[in-house]
């Protein structure tokens, strides 16, 4: 029991400590005076996990097709913006792609950087809504370990980020993986709309193949970056080096799984991003399959 009281003591030093190196320009933000909010909306995704199937057990499902389709095309709207401003802040602030130190500065570009990471920090929050209409229409197959792993550490470690380095080398990995979800929830979007769009979406697969060439390039892009010594705090480069590292594991076990694998039949369910292909959409089959016993489609509820 003394062991662990002195291990709760050295955190609470430790992170004492590390708020004087914090960057104070997001300290008044929303959401970033304390981790606790970050924490707590964490657990209460993963209670949902839990919960959720139960409350749904016995319930038919929902359809949500409107929802959805507000919901992934306003997911694009808020990740092109965000895309767009690091793009275009980090070109007015002269960044460079290989090597690039934070600016605590209150430059006007600078913050820009920072305020559109601080947009991407919420976008991770926004997206525990994917679980919550999957299990909502009972796709509870959808909700992997890929699904939970990727959704729930990249809100808490992006707070970690926004807390400590909201720009600087930030911006590259969060620029591309923006970007990508503008492609993501623009194919989900689509998806939702039903059969007669999902037709034309022949390329799911490659959304996969282009998230996994980007935990490579980010892999490579720190490696460079430990090597040249460049000014970015080593912690975190290392960090993202082995986040990357899982990622690329769980994804090429996931494409091998779903493409390689499985019939050709079954990939219309399969995910990207750790979610379903048909993704928080509709799938392409008429009849909903649940413990091997065929519901009518249009039997579950709307939203």
């Amino acid at each position: 029991m003394e062991t662990v009281i002195h291990f709760m003591n050295d955190s609470a030093e430790f992170y004492k400590w590390s708020l004087t190196i914090a960057d104070k320009r997001v300290e008044k933000w929303p959401m970033m005076s304390s981790p606790l909010p970050t924490l707590g909306i964490s657990v209460l995704y993963l209670l949902f996990l839990w919960a959720g199937p139960l409350y749904m057990q016995n319930r038919e499902p929902f359809q949500l097709r409107k929802t959805l389709i507000v919901y992934n095309f306003s997911m694009v709207l808020l990740n092109f913006y965000i895309f767009k401003e690091l793009l275009l802040g980090s070109r007015a602030a002269g960044y460079s792609y290989l090597c690039q130190p934070v600016n605590y500065s209150n430059d006007v570009n600078e913050v820009r950087i920072a305020s559109a990471l601080w947009w991407y920090y919420i976008s991770k929050g926004v997206e525990f809504l994917d679980t919550v209409f999957f299990i909502m229409r009972k796709k509870f197959n959808q909700v992997s370990f890929l699904h939970v792993y990727h959704h729930c550490t990249m809100f808490i470690l992006w707070w970690i980020g926004i807390k400590w380095v909201p720009g600087g080398q930030s911006f590259f990995g969060a620029t591309i993986n923006s970007g990508i979800h503008v492609l993501m929830y623009g194919y989900y979007g689509l998806a939702a709309f039903g059969p007669k769009i999902q037709k034309y979406l022949w390329w799911k697969k490659y959304l996969t193949i282009i998230q996994m060439i980007q935990f490579h390039v980010t892999i490579g892009h720190a490696a460079h970056s430990l090597y040249t010594g460049c000014p970015f705090p080593a912690w975190m480069q290392w960090a993202l080096i082995g986040y990357a590292v899982t990622f690329i594991i769980l994804f090429a076990n996931f494409y091998y799984q779903t493409y390689r694998r499985q019939p050709r039949l079954k990939s219309s369910k399969s995910a990207v991003n750790g979610v379903s292909t048909a993704s928080n959409g509709t799938t392409k089959a008429p009849e909903i399959t649940e413990n091997g016993k065929k519901q009518k489609k249009g039997k579950g509820k709307h939203d």
